[in-house]
């Protein structure tokens, strides 16, 4: 029982930070958009920052299970990444309270590490997959940690983007397929 309530407040955080933005978010609004009260949600959480923490911590774990494909085949590793990281299912809260977040991040040090971490994971998944693609011969040999660190940098420029400019996140990841096309001599359009 303890879970589903710190479960349902965490959505409530989500819903509420989307709502309210950092600033304005408080205890009582995200009591309001649950059905939880503010004393059960001071119960499970002593201060906004706590919660905060703990949203963040499910907000980044949610991403990396979400973008963790565990394929042979690197190709199939790369195109599951980028089904994942553009995933039109999910859910619409996501990249704005992630923002609301990451602007955060220069003066809360526990949100800076959280995606310090998420950017490691998600540099991760890419450079494992180009390493293991070149050695497979279906990639070109290049920089895999460049490659990473370069798609890293378009999905943090297309989330900006698309929560800033309302842009489809489509045309970002279009760009990361070229990109891929053009240093890997691949292209995810034409893999199964």
């Amino acid at each position: 029982m303890e879970s589903e309530t710190t479960e349902t407040i965490i959505r409530a955080t989500g819903r509420s930070l989307c709502e309210y933005g950092y600033a304005d978010l408080t205890m009582q609004r995200i009591a309001e958009a649950s059905s939880v009260t503010t004393a059960a949600i001071h119960y499970h959480f002593d201060t906004k920052e706590e919660l905060l923490n703990a949203f963040l911590d499910d907000l980044v774990d949610r991403f990396e299970r979400q973008v963790d494909c565990e394929a042979a085949d690197p190709r199939d590793r790369l195109a599951g990444f980028l089904d994942s990281v553009f995933d039109s299912e999910a859910d619409d809260e996501f990249p704005i309270a992630l923002m609301e977040l990451k602007a955060q991040a220069p003066f809360h040090e526990t949100y800076r590490r959280r995606f310090v971490e998420l950017d490691d994971a998600v540099q991760g998944v890419v450079a494992d997959a180009v390493d293991d693609g070149i050695e497979a011969g279906y990639f070109e040999p290049v920089d895999a940690d460049e490659v990473a660190r370069f798609v890293s940098t378009v999905i943090n420029g297309g989330h900006l983007r698309q929560v800033a400019l309302g842009e489809d996140p489509g045309k970002t990841r279009r760009v990361i397929e070229s990109y891929f096309e053009t240093q890997l001599g691949w292209s995810p359009e034409g893999s199964a």
